[in-house]
């Protein structure tokens, strides 16, 4: 069960713990079909009865005459294929109806361990000469013959008898009776330049030998790197990669105890700075990962922590892990990849912040008037924060927002994790809702009702019985729910982060709000209305609010435009992106003016909550 707030709580469903996906034999190619060029059609019917791709990938990975398949993902039809994009006379082709799943053992150009199951097509040797036919006993004779289970195809290299070499094969040069193909190992295909951002090789094991988890399954470990939504990251099948600005290259594994690990890769000879990033001095290009000057203070003046110290911030990005990002004494710097250079504060209550006194370059062209791009994960936490969350409840229960009854009430929520926050977003997901004072919610049963992206029909439209409602701490307008049943994280679902404990967002800080509310005409009703708002100090904000602006309340500064928060908004997100993820730094709280110019928004404080919210999650 999981917990939803007004924090909802909630777990995944995902499958069968530990139990390998048969995809992981597959390489995707994405809205693409193999067209052979001899045949019009495939060549056997579809089979319109599969429950998904893994379902065709689990009837054609037994078969030794399947290769390949087409997987239909609007009818959820499957067509086996006996050929590859390396067969003869076959092409690729765009398709808007379908994927293309190929054995990797018949695509990939290197091999796994001593490549026994390599079925590529390379024909030559290291010392240039053509390979023997299998088939054929001149100018060689040997003992084999060629089977489907054995893949002696043709005059393509292959190891049948396990030589600790790789493949090899007979030669077509009497005096050379054979020789080795030189395939590389896919260890050392691609090696590690810096952290392994770029890396984008066909690594699919970590460094203890366990396997990597498909970055498009949620299973055994949920997570938010969905390929989709970071394209730039290119998370192949399931392949070692570095989405995040981790250490090194890292995967989830097909471990249900194990959730992720780093993978054993080769570095790039002795160079530690990657070649194409180049370093600047005294301005910053792009995102900054390459400024190496030596400011050392935030954008609000205050001094930064050591990047070799662990206090008054721990954190991760030691230098010694971290050479090729210049993590010297206390300076700027962008090893993660976030918008600007930053650096963790040497005040105790301001974990990090960013650098933005540091001037672009000049020759870091832009359209006028534009800003930063947005951080990767900018689709993910949007269309999360876009969930229009419903309260409907049961015969003879009611729901009270402002006085009116009503069966079915629409509000904001967000879903985080249940985790303490290591600036990484985990499993177990929660809502954080924050409620009228004046309300009170029936007791018989209501149900939660996720609508996203709302259309005719609401497609959209997942629905889960409370278990458990438990109200916040006085005065925090919040209510914390628990689910009966899991949500399904999804293309349209994911997760959120929580703040370290009392954490205080540094004014000046961008941050987003996201809502389905009132917009006075000025809006659509089916288009999530989002804002950026910047960050001001709760003693700024009392000037205008007159000291009533509370510890446990944060402000965003008085727009000049009337853009804010409203009806409908209220228990939606403040989030804010830091490092890793999007945080959830404040929630939309009603009995405040909707969008006033140029008064602070005033927001529920997170960070105050966060032990009351772990507590709970712990008792059940």
């Amino acid at each position: 069960m999981g917990w939803l707030p007004l924090l909802l709580l909630l777990t995944q469903c995902s499958g069968a713990p530990g139990q390998r996906s048969p995809l992981n034999d597959f390489q995707v190619l994405r809205g693409t079909e193999l067209q052979h060029l001899r045949h019009a059609v495939g060549p056997g019917p579809w089979q319109e009865d599969v429950a998904d791709a893994e379902e065709c990938a689990g009837r054609c990975g037994p078969l030794l005459d399947c290769r390949a398949f087409h997987y239909n993902v609007s009818s959820h039809g499957c067509q086996l294929l006996p050929w590859t994009q390396y067969s003869p006379y076959t092409q690729l082709k765009r398709s808007g109806r379908c994927d293309l799943f190929q054995k990797k053992d018949y695509v990939q150009t290197c091999i796994m361990d001593n490549g026994v199951k390599y079925r590529g097509t390379v024909a030559i040797t290291t010392g240039g000469l053509p390979c023997q036919h299998w088939s054929h006993r001149f100018p060689n004779d040997h003992k084999y013959t060629p089977t489907l289970r054995n893949g002696l195809e043709e005059n393509f290299c292959r190891n049948p008898d396990r030589d600790p070499g790789g493949p090899w094969c007979y030669t077509t040069d009497p005096a050379v009776r054979f020789q080795s193909c030189g395939i590389k190992s896919c260890r050392e295909a691609a090696c590690v330049w810096c952290n392994g951002e770029d890396y984008r090789g066909a690594v699919d094991r970590t460094e203890s030998g366990r396997e990597c988890q498909r970055w498009d399954l949620q299973r055994p470990h949920a997570h938010p790197f969905e390929p989709g939504k970071f394209l730039d990251k290119d998370l192949d099948d399931n392949y070692c990669r570095n989405p995040d600005g981790s250490e090194r290259p890292w995967c989830y594994t097909t471990d249900p105890q194990v959730e992720r690990e780093f993978c054993d890769l080769p570095r790039c000879g002795s160079e530690a700075q990657p070649r194409h990033e180049a370093t600047t001095l005294n301005c910053f290009r792009g995102k900054g990962e390459g400024y190496r000057g030596k400011a050392n203070t935030t954008a609000a003046g205050v001094p930064c922590q050591r990047w070799d110290a662990q206090k008054p911030h721990q954190h991760r990005f030691a230098p010694e892990k971290y050479a090729c990002k210049d993590l010297r004494e206390n300076f700027c710097r962008n090893p993660d990849g976030s918008e600007a250079p930053w650096c963790f504060t040497s005040r105790p209550g301001m974990r990090v912040a960013f650098c933005y006194q540091i001037p672009r370059c000049a020759d870091d062209v832009r359209p006028e008037g534009s800003h930063p791009p947005p951080p990767p994960t900018r689709i993910w936490r949007r269309t999360f924060a876009g969930t229009r969350i419903g309260i409907a409840t049961g015969p003879g229960a009611t729901l009270r927002t402002r006085g009116l009854r009503s069966t079915t009430v629409h509000c904001g929520a967000a879903m985080m994790t249940n985790h303490r926050p290591s600036w990484n977003p985990q499993a177990g997901p929660a809502f954080l809702w924050g409620f009228p004072s004046e309300g009170a919610v029936g007791t018989d049963r209501p149900a939660v009702l996720l609508l996203l992206n709302p259309q005719p029909g609401e497609p959209g439209l997942q629905q889960v019985p409370v278990a458990k409602m438990v109200c916040g701490p006085s005065g925090s307008q919040l209510v914390l729910l628990k689910l009966e049943r899991p949500v399904t994280l999804n293309q349209r679902v994911a997760l959120i982060c929580l703040p370290p404990e009392r954490y205080v967002v540094p004014p000046g800080t961008k941050c987003e709000i996201a809502g389905w509310g009132e917009t006075k005409g000025t809006g659509n009703n089916k288009v999530l209305n989002v804002a950026s708002l910047n960050v001001i100090s709760n003693q700024e904000c009392n000037v205008k609010h007159r000291g009533r602006v509370r510890e446990n309340e944060m402000c965003t500064e008085g727009l000049l435009a009337p853009v804010g928060a409203c009806e409908g908004d209220y228990g939606g997100p403040l989030a804010c992106f830091t490092h890793d993820c999007w945080v959830l730094e404040g929630i939309i709280i009603p009995n405040r003016v909707c969008a006033r110019p140029r008064w602070p928004a005033i927001f529920m404080r997170v960070s105050v909550f966060t032990d009351w919210i772990h507590k709970v999650m712990r008792l059940g």
